[in-house]
C-alpha cells in the first residue's frame, strides 16, 4: 500500500520528492549502506541509531539528517491532499500547540502561516541547508563547521513538527491509506535517533508525549 502512496505523490505532486542523494563511493555513501542495512535487517532501533565504532558524529548526523529529511518529505507528499489551507489554516499541532515560520530572509519575525504553507517553506530551507557545501561539506578531509550539530538541531526539531502536525490532524488519513506502520516506524527511528544524541529540547517532544 505504502508504494502505491507513494507513486500516487510522485505522478501527482512534482515538488515532493527525495531531493538529495548520497554520492556513491563518498563515504558517506558508504555510511547511509551501513545505517540501511542494519535498518533492514530488524534490529532493535535503539540499537541501529547507535554510532558505530570508528565513525565520525558528525558524518553521522548528516547522513541520518538528509535520510529522515527525505523520508518525512514523502511522508507529508502522501498527506498533501488532505493539508489544505482551509483545513489547516495554521500550522499547529494540536489546539495547545502552535508553530510559527521564521528564516533568515522573508520572515524574520515569528509569522503564522497555514500548514501547507509552512511545509513548503520549510521543505525548501532543508534543501538550501543540506545542499550548501558550507554547512553540509560532502568532499572529503572538508571538515564540517563549528556550528553543524546547532544547523543539525533546528532542521531536526522543525522536522519533529511535521510528525506532531500529522499525527494530530491527518491521522485517519494516514490510516485510510494504510501507511500507518510506515510512518510509525520512521516515527520511532527518528525518535530514538534524536534521543541518542540529545538533538532537540524535550519540551518540543511534549506534543507526542501521549501518542
Amino acid at each position: 500500500a505504502m508504494a502505491l502512496c507513494l507513486k500516487q505523490v510522485f505522478n501527482k505532486d512534482k515538488t515532493f520528492r527525495p531531493r538529495k542523494k548520497f554520492e556513491p563511493g563518498t563515504q558517506r555513501f558508504e555510511l547511509y549502506k551501513k545505517a540501511q542495512a542494519s535498518l533492514k535487517s530488524g534490529l532493535d532501533l535503539k540499537a541501529v541509531v547507535q554510532l558505530p565504532p570508528g565513525e565520525s558524529i558528525n558524518d553521522w548526523i548528516a547522513v541520518h539528517v538528509v535520510d529522515f529529511f527525505n523520508r518525512i518529505n514523502l511522508i507529508y507528499g502522501t498527506m498533501s491532499e488532505f493539508c489544505t489551507e482551509r483545513s489547516c489554516p495554521i500550522m499547529s499541532g494540536g489546539l495547545k500547540y502552535e508553530y510559527r515560520w521564521q528564516d533568515d530572509s522573508k520572515y524574520k519575525k515569528p509569522t503564522k502561516l497555514s500548514a501547507p504553507q509552512y511545509m513548503c517553506m520549510l521543505m525548501d530551507w532543508i534543501e538550501m541547508l543540506i545542499n550548501n557545501e558550507d554547512v553540509f561539506p560532502t568532499r572529503i578531509g572538508v571538515p564540517f563547521p563549528k556550528q553543524f550539530q546547532q544547523v543539525c538541531t533546528k532542521i531536526l526539531t522543525r522536522l519533529f513538527r511535521v510528525f506532531v502536525h500529522v499525527y494530530i490532524h491527518h491521522f485517519d488519513s494516514i490510516i485510510n491509506m494504510g501507511a500507518e506502520a510506515h510512518v510509525n516506524t520512521c516515527y520511532k527511528h527518528f525518535y530514538y535517533f534524536i534521543r541518542e544524541f540529545s538533538l532537540i529540547d524535550h519540551r518540543e517532544l511534549e506534543p507526542l508525549v501521549r501518542m
